[in-house]
């Protein structure tokens, strides 16, 4: 049997009448992140815990500009036409999702070396060039 291809219309809410349906609707929607991504960020996350040891960021300190490297070359490899990292064989997008997830855990959990530069002008810059319907 073949599965239509057809798009689906996200049903909408039911409020229902059971007061843990009442209390569930105001928990953040975990059931919205896509299962394969959560897959992918497994594959790489895995890899570093057979490399490094599992959540190994909480008991040592993580340096952001290491990670966002790290997540800006798997990124840019991907863009480049590379699906695989060379030495894990898992997806190069899997690698920049577990960095990011590390990031946010390490930020979450005290143990962030944030060691950004002063603020600059990047978010500015996006909204000043952002292109207008009339331009092209």
């Amino acid at each position: 049997m073949s599965q239509e291809s057809t798009p689906q219309t996200p049903p909408k809410p039911v409020l229902g009448t059971n007061p843990k349906d009442l209390l569930g609707q105001k928990k953040v929607a975990l059931n919205l992140v896509p299962p394969s991504s959560i897959i992918y960020q497994a594959l790489a996350m895995e890899d570093g815990a057979r490399k490094y040891g599992p959540y190994n960021w909480r008991t040592n300190k993580v340096i952001l500009s290491i990670y966002v490297a790290a997540a800006m070359r798997h990124i840019m490899a991907y863009y480049d036409g590379e699906e695989v990292a060379k030495d894990s064989q898992k997806p190069h997008l899997a690698h920049a999702l577990a960095c990011l997830g590390i990031i946010v855990d390490a930020k979450e959990t005290g143990n962030l070396v944030d060691d950004r530069p002063v603020a600059g002008a990047a978010g500015n810059l996006i909204e000043k060039y952002e292109k207008k319907p009339e331009q092209k």
